[in-house]
């Protein structure tokens, strides 16, 4: 995986993306020595190679199209794989006991 520094890419207010196959894109250079984002998108990537890409963008819109529902503004911050991620992006070892779909047990509470 590639790490690229990329403000045309990543949205605006956001540190960094992560687009399966193609890399990890951050908004500023600064972004590639923080441990925690690059650890978050990290786990954003096994996400996404785990379920082959399109089918993780496909589960996050529906998930998001339902959260936004419930959560209204707060649908980000509550959808699986962001709650995955935000929960285990300061546990740097976090990737090396991971294990797979683990951001499924994030979908109706903390596991």
């Amino acid at each position: 995986m590639k790490i690229i520094v990329s403000k045309k890419i990543v949205p605006k207010g956001y540190a960094g993306i992560t687009l399966f196959p193609f890399g990890i894109f951050v908004n500023n250079e600064k972004y590639l020595n923080n441990v925690t984002t690059i650890n978050h998108e990290k786990i954003h990537w096994e996400q996404q190679k785990e379920t082959i890409g399109i089918i993780f963008y496909l589960l996050y819109i529906i998930e998001w199209l339902i959260k936004n529902l419930i959560y209204g503004k707060k649908s980000y911050r509550n959808l699986s794989s962001e709650r995955e991620a935000y929960h285990n992006e300061k546990n740097l070892n976090y990737l090396k006991t991971r294990k797979r779909y683990c951001w499924l047990k994030y979908i109706f509470g903390k596991p």
